[in-house]
C-alpha cells in the first residue's frame, strides 16, 4: 500500500502541475493500492474550505486510512523522538499510520520524515 502525503496529492490535483503529472503516473504503474489517511483528508478539506472551494473532483473516490488508538500510541513516541528534526504533530501521526500498516509513504517532505528510519517512503 502506497499512503499519499498532502503536499503530494495538492499536486497530483493540481491540473497544471508537471509533478503532480509525474506523481500521478508514478502511482499508477507501481501496482499497489493507493489510499490516503484520515489527516490528509482533513488537511485538504481545511485547504479547500479556507480559501472558499467545496471539493476537488476525485478526491472522495480515494481510499480513506484512518487514525486508530494504536497510531495515537506511535505518533506520540515518534513526535517525542522527531520533534526536534522538525516533524510536527500531524506529520509524527501520518508516520504512525504508515508505518502501523507496513505502507509506503509518499511525500515532498523528506525533511522531516527521512529521520523515521521504519518509516518506508516513495
Amino acid at each position: 500500500m502506497i499512503l499519499i502525503d498532502t503536499d503530494v496529492l495538492i499536486e497530483i490535483f493540481d491540473k497544471h502541475s508537471i509533478q503532480g503529472e509525474i506523481a500521478f503516473k508514478k502511482l499508477m504503474s507501481a501496482g499497489e493500492t493507493v489510499a490516503i489517511t484520515s489527516l490528509t483528508l482533513h488537511e485538504m478539506s481545511y485547504g479547500l474550505l479556507k480559501f472558499g472551494k467545496k471539493s476537488v473532483p476525485g478526491l472522495e473516490k480515494l481510499e480513506i486510512i484512518p487514525f486508530t488508538k494504536e497510531d495515537a500510541v506511535l505518533s506520540a513516541n515518534l513526535e517525542v523522538e522527531y520533534e526536534k528534526n522538525g516533524l510536527s504533530r500531524i506529520d509524527s501521526m501520518i508516520a504512525a499510520i504508515a508505518i502501523n500498516r507496513k505502507a509506503k509513504l509518499y511525500t515532498y517532505n523528506q525533511r522531516h520524515f527521512k529521520p523515521i528510519k521504519r518509516l518506508q517512503q516513495i
